[in-house]
């Protein structure tokens, strides 16, 4: 479309275009999606014991201080996820969500090393959640991909024997990632199995420069050799990283409300994502663990452009259009997307 026409959008009607427009997300852990409702329901389901009394009690423990602090309730709460129905029904809800904030692709993050730690096999996990995302095609029109991610805090060799009893099941994945605690877990601790990764077709990406240094993201890139970023809100630290980001069109997958609710950032206003825009990187807007940290995609799209009023039409297109140019599909349907959610602005 001609971008010019976008300064021409009256700023009042942002709220409604950031909602009305295509997305797609690219950082969800679907762990994360679990809201406490659905975590009771699960846990009466399957006799599991929970720590709290209540959903409002459980809801009301969501003030974290850290990544580590979300991560124990994170890990608590995964625990009434048992049998494949579980997983589905999680993933399910997801997409109803993602539905109602026009997220029209999805790729999601698993973290099997939860769910196997806890004797729940494999195959339990990823055919739930396989089934979920032909359902949420079939029935809502959301593409979905899943990315099978290793928890960083626990070994290599642990990741390596994750990726063994996730073979058989290789062709119900696309890619691999990192996530769990940056804090003492460099990348390059997960050199040698993110390079048998590469060997056998998966996309790679890793958690980097949320809560690590922005070394960690340059060791992603030189190291794991990955193709996008989650978080990389740190890589301001380091001049010439952003220049290279932005020279390579290396994505981040920013998630606005949860760094400020794991306090990255002490509020919404003192958040760089327009910094990163400005600076000409390929950044994207996402909801990161949306039960924990207060909001779905467009709650993220929301709160971010209302307390950065320096994002306005123009980069609000730009951001859905990053989206899915680093989504993880062949270049037919990313065009139908950009066409959509160009009609969507001209449509204003």
């Amino acid at each position: 479309m001609n971008t010019t026409n976008l300064d021409a959008i009256p700023r009042d009607r942002l709220p409604a275009l950031l909602q009305a427009m295509p997305k797609a997300e690219l950082h969800i852990h679907i762990e994360g999606s679990l809201e406490p409702e659905l975590i009771f329901a699960l846990a009466k389901r399957n006799g599991v014991s929970l720590p709290y009394p209540s959903v409002e009690a459980l809801r009301a423990a969501y003030a974290f201080t850290d990544l580590q602090s979300f991560l124990d309730i994170y890990y608590a709460g995964a625990s009434v996820l048992l049998k494949e129905e579980d997983f589905f029904d999680m993933a399910m809800a997801y997409f109803q969500r993602a539905k109602a904030d026009n997220v029209v692709h999805a790729e999601l993050f698993f973290d099997p090393q939860t769910h196997t730690d806890r004797g729940v096999p494999f195959a339990t996990v990823i055919d739930g959640l396989v089934r979920a995302c032909e359902t949420a095609q079939r029935e809502l029109g959301i593409s979905a991909l899943l990315i099978m991610c290793f928890l960083r805090h626990l070994s290599e060799e642990a990741a390596f024997e994750t990726l063994e009893q996730a073979l058989p099941h290789r062709d119900k994945f696309v890619g691999v990632g990192l996530d769990s605690g940056e804090r003492g877990n460099p990348p390059e601790k997960f050199a040698r199995v993110f390079a048998r990764c590469r060997e056998l077709g998966l996309h790679l990406v890793a958690h980097a420069g949320e809560e690590g240094p922005a070394a960690y993201i340059s060791t992603a890139l030189d190291v794991l050799k990955v193709e996008r970023i989650d978080h990389g809100v740190r890589c301001v630290e380091d001049p010439a990283l952003v220049k290279r980001l932005a020279a390579e069109r290396v994505p981040l997958t920013v998630c606005p409300l949860s760094n400020v609710k794991l306090c990255v950032y002490g509020t919404m206003a003192d958040h760089n994502l327009a910094t990163l825009l400005a600076d000409g990187l390929c950044v994207t807007v996402n909801s990161d663990d949306p039960a924990y940290f207060g909001g779905y995609m467009n709650q993220n799209f929301l709160e971010t452009f209302a307390a950065l009023p320096q994002l306005g039409p123009r980069e609000a297109h730009q951001l859905a259009a990053n989206s899915f140019e680093a989504s993880f599909v062949d270049e037919a349907r990313k065009q139908a997307w950009r066409a959509e959610l160009d009609r969507v602005f001209a449509a204003v």
